[in-house]
This record gives structure tokens, sequence and C-alpha cells, in this order.
């Protein structure tokens, strides 16, 4: 007996598109989100809230394949003091370390999931300048996926920290020694470690300024501090930047409504700039080639 073929088949394909849309609704606004990396957890995602009051929230949320349901576990939600501005899950997807997640505000900090999944414990609390009462807040961070020891931490008072997360303790701060470029001179709005590298990290922030550091004698006595080996002035404040993964001498920026893919071992030259829309671009996602 033959297959019944389906009378309707553009109805068909439309209830197939629709399928592959699942939607969650949290009770508030939500701003910062991530991924899961663990191949045991393909489907988990962290969201935060965005409230004007304190404090914020923090949801743990997994996808139900088998019935199509996003759904939270009040285990696994959590207060937040203030919005977070970013938030990541440790890049491991052997599952060969705890079950880690970091979040930006005020400070970086580090929750850790438990073995059975049954509840969240804040790990540590890093604050990169103990020694004043006033703390900038962070703007951005990215982990390590080379090195997940190491967490680089952008702040709005133009520092960027690296930090080793398992002593708690900052590896080096970020400061250009160089006359002409000193630090960076405004806010640092966004930071991004090369894909595969341990040791290379780009900064930009509103002194329109993009800076690739070396960081191989990080821990090290460095004469004279520690210098970006490439810099990069783009025509108004960086916004955003990311580094692609699939090509890892490319690193992409936007300042107000342009984007421009640069050449990171050769950053002077501008390979490619973009015109996208009128207002300003606030997220980008470059997006790799699967093997």
């Amino acid at each position: 007996m033959g297959a019944s073929s389906d009378p309707n088949p553009e109805a068909s394909d439309e209830q197939q598109k629709r399928s592959e849309i699942y939607t969650y609704e949290a009770p508030w606004h939500i701003y910062a989100m991530s991924w899961s990396v663990r191949r045991d957890k393909k489907y988990r995602l962290s969201i935060a809230s965005l409230l004007e009051h304190y404090p914020n929230r923090v949801e743990i949320v997994q996808l139900d394949d088998s019935n199509g349901e996003i759904r939270s576990d009040p285990n696994l939600a959590f207060e937040h003091p203030y919005p977070p501005t970013k938030t990541i899950f440790i890049p491991d997807k052997e599952c060969q370390k705890p079950d880690l997640l970091a979040t930006s505000s005020d400070f970086l900090r580090i929750w850790r999931i438990s073995d059975d999944h049954s509840r969240v414990d804040l790990k540590s609390v890093l604050n990169g300048n103990k020694n004043s009462e006033f703390c900038g807040p962070l703007t951005s961070f990215d982990w390590n996926e080379a090195e997940p020891k190491r967490i680089g931490t952008s702040s709005i008072d133009t520092t960027c920290t690296i930090w080793d997360i398992e002593r708690e303790t900052v590896d080096t701060q970020l400061i250009a020694h160089d006359k002409e470029l000193q630090r960076h001179q405004a806010s640092a709005n966004a930071i991004a470690w090369a894909p595969h590298s341990s040791c290379h990290i780009c900064t930009a922030g509103d002194d329109s300024q993009a800076l690739i550091w070396d960081l191989s004698s990080m821990g090290q006595p460095v004469e004279g501090g520690l210098d970006p080996i490439l810099a990069y002035t783009a025509g108004a404040e960086i916004e955003q930047l990311q580094w692609s993964s699939s090509q890892p001498d490319w690193v992409a920026i936007a300042f107000s409504s342009k984007l421009q893919i640069l050449r990171g071992m050769v950053l002077l030259d501008v390979l490619m700039q973009l015109e996208i829309h009128k207002g300003n671009i606030w997220l980008l996602i470059m997006r790799c080639k699967c093997q």
C-alpha cells in the first residue's frame, strides 16, 4: 500500500515552520541572555531582567524538544543586584568543568549550578577596583574558550581587566603607557578574545579606539607597562566588536550607523565598510560557516 500524500502541502510546510518557533514569556523585560554550550544542555539559556528597581532577576530556562515548551526552573532562578549587562555560560562543551554562569553589572559575578541542577550558588564576586568606594559599571565581558579560567571585562571607567577566576585574582589590567595611546580615554564598551587564543584580546570604547593586546607576558614584569600591539581609530564611539570564529584574523566593529570589518593582523587597513541604517547599531554577531 502506497504512502498517502498530504492534500495540502502548503499548509503542512507552514505548520512545520511554526513548529520551529518556541516562545517563553518572562515576567519582566529581557535584556541579557546567552546559550549554554554544554553537550548535555544544548537547549539551555540564561536570561536576565532590566528592571529599574532593586533587585533584578536571572533565570535559566530549558527547551523540552519533546513537547516544544520552554520551561523556567524556579530552583535555577536567582536575584541579581543590578541589571546584568551580559551573561555567559562557561565555554565547556565536554562537561569537564563545574557548571558555571558569569554575569556582569557593578561587579563580575560567577555562579555555580549544582551537579544535580537543584540550585544556583554565588561562587565569587570579583571587584577590580578595591581601593575605591566607586565602582565603574561593567559594560561587557568575554570568556576565553582556549583558557576557561580567564575572563576579560570592560568598564565604563575606561579599565579593562583580565581575571583568573580559579584564583579569583586579577591577572592584569589593560592600560597602555604609550604617550599617544595611553589607555582608553572613555568608557570601554566591548571586549573579545581572539578565537582559539589564550593571550590575544581586543577592546573598544567611546574614545573611538579598537586596541589589540598580546597578554603572553601576563604575570611577568614588563618594563614601562603593557602596550597594545595594534590600534585602530574609528570615526565615532565604538559600541560593539566581534572576533570572527571562522576567520580569526578578522574583527568587526560597530559605531554609529557603520559596520567595519578589519583585518586583525593589519588593523590599519579597512577592508570593508558598510552603511547599515540610519540608527545606531547596538548588537553585532558574525556568523561562521559550519564545517
